[in-house]
C-alpha cells in the first residue's frame, strides 16, 4: 500500500467510523483519483465524501434535472447530507453558512 493510500484510509477511518463498506469504497476510490492527488488526503476524503453523499443519498440529481442551479440544489440537500453523515458517525458536518457547501 502506498503512503498516500494509507493516509486516505486513515482519514476515512477518522472521518467516517460508521459508514457502510460500499460507500467507503466509493469514497476511497474518488479520494484517490488523479485529479485529487495534489490535495492533502484529509481534504480529498472530505470533498469525496460530500460529493458521494450528495449524489448517492440525496435528491441533488433530481433537483438539477428540475432546473435548479448547482448552488441552489446544494443548499436544498445540506440537511439530508448532514443526516447521512450523522448516521455514519462522521466527525465533521457541512456548515450551511459555508460558501463552499
Amino acid at each position: 500500500m502506498t503512503k498516500r493510500r494509507k493516509a486516505i484510509a486513515e482519514a476515512l477511518t477518522l472521518l467516517l467510523p460508521g459508514a457502510p463498506y460500499s460507500d467507503i469504497e466509493a469514497i476511497r476510490a474518488e479520494a484517490g483519483a488523479k485529479h485529487k492527488r495534489d490535495l492533502p488526503p484529509s481534504i480529498a476524503v472530505w470533498l469525496s465524501t460530500v460529493a458521494h453523499v450528495r449524489h448517492q443519498h440525496t435528491d441533488y440529481e433530481q433537483l438539477l434535472a428540475e432546473g435548479y442551479d448547482r448552488d441552489s440544489a446544494r443548499f436544498f440537500v445540506i440537511e439530508r447530507t448532514n443526516e447521512v453523515l450523522t448516521g455514519w458517525r462522521a466527525t465533521r458536518l457541512l456548515d450551511p453558512d459555508d460558501e463552499e457547501a
